[in-house]
């Protein structure tokens, strides 16, 4: 074993190691290589968990504590160097070495640098411990994993757009916020890493979830994060300047009243992920040309979706705005991974004739259309 860390005793060749065949732990792999990482040189631990890939930096002066901490849950370590491979394998209760060469060269560290998200795993944002999505050691809990993904994905998307920003302060609706996950990643992008004064208010039906929020917001001094219990389908909204509107898996109509509120107070920007479109495949009835995908349940379900959110889209382009739909995140890692993206570009609504003709041949409800179509009569 003595022999295995002397491995790391001169680092300059070592283009890899290997870590495999596991023997205990968690981990089904680890692969440890050097990477560029802020101008400066750290190792990096790979490490692969069923479908899963966690990642952690150290510095070289740590290397060794942190490999002899792991090393031993593997039957199978590989020392890649410039020139040579050396081998341990573990057989008859101790690792056994061989060495052959290879025609291996050091690849620039540049090449090896990792995708660097806008928030990563170690990011001290200590509400998010609270929240149940870090533990103390700002590590992603395995089970919150595809969560983080998904609030990162979106943070990433929001930063897509405001990467040249001039402003000096937001104001941000969130809909439907639950446990505020993404609100207060999104406080903290705008406010720690954009340095912009935010301003955002959450809403959500659970009193209980409110009060908690309201608490960690306290708790870290996020003095302008505040939620309130609201059904925003009835109840009295923010009345000021909005500059965004978002909503991640807002249930059902509860997207269509955000958007709506977007369209009728001119909302710049809206990043809006639907949840649950039920409305049209509650309601919708055969009676044109695409009856063939009304036929069996699961079909139709998938249909409506796409249909609710193709209605969306289009509504909001006849609004004024310049419409994206993306994919979110990988269907692997949530089936609810469509977002609508939005600029307003433009002033006033054209009728949308697709729409309507639709409505009376499949005879379905849809609340944003409905609500745009009242407000336009009125």
């Amino acid at each position: 074993m003595q022999d295995i860390l002397q491995e790391l005793t001169n680092t300059q060749n070592l283009i890899k190691i290997t870590l495999s065949s596991p023997k205990q732990g968690d981990f089904k792999k680890i692969i440890v290589r050097p990477i560029e990482n802020k101008n400066s040189i750290k190792w990096q631990f790979e490490k692969y968990q069923d479908s899963k890939v966690f990642h952690e930096n150290i510095n070289e002066n740590e290397l060794q504590a942190k490999f002899s901490s792991l090393y031993k849950n593997f039957k199978q370590i590989v020392f890649f160097y410039t020139g040579k491979t050396c081998t341990y394998s573990f057989k008859k209760g101790n690792y056994h070495k061989t060495t052959t060469t290879n025609n291996m060269t050091q690849t620039p560290l540049t090449h090896n640098r990792q995708k660097q998200y806008i928030l990563n795993e170690g990011t001290p944002i200590p509400a998010l411990i609270d929240l149940g999505i870090f533990n103390s050691n700002y590590e992603i809990i395995k089970s919150k994993f595809d969560k983080f993904k998904q609030i990162n994905r979106f943070i990433e998307i929001i930063d897509d757009a405001f990467k040249t920003t001039n402003k000096d302060e937001i104001t941000i609706l969130d809909f439907g916020c639950g446990k505020s996950y993404l609100t207060f990643i999104v406080y903290y992008y705008f406010t720690y890493i954009k340095n912009i004064k935010a301003t955002i208010i959450g809403y959500d039906l659970k009193a209980d979830v409110v009060e908690n929020c309201n608490k960690i917001a306290t708790k870290y001094g996020y003095n302008n994060l505040k939620f309130f219990v609201n059904d925003v389908t009835n109840d009295t909204l923010f009345e000021g300047n909005i500059d965004m509107i978002i909503t991640l898996h807002a249930c059902d109509i509860a997207t269509d009243y955000a958007l709506f509120f977007a369209i009728k107070n001119n909302v710049k920007n809206i990043f809006s992920v639907p949840c649950c479109q039920h409305e049209i495949n509650n309601s919708i009835s055969k009676g044109g040309d695409y009856d063939i995908l009304l036929k069996h349940g699961l079909i139709k379900e998938r249909f409506s979706a796409l249909l609710t959110d193709s209605i969306r889209a289009e509504i909001l382009h006849e609004s004024g705005y310049h419409v994206d739909v993306l994919e979110f995140v990988d269907f692997s890692h949530s089936p609810k991974n469509l977002m609508l993206r939005a600029t307003k570009v433009a002033k006033g609504f054209k009728p949308n004739f697709d729409i309507e003709k639709l409505t009376k041949q499949y005879k379905f409800n849809q609340t944003l259309y409905n609500l745009i179509k009242a407000q336009n009569n009125e």
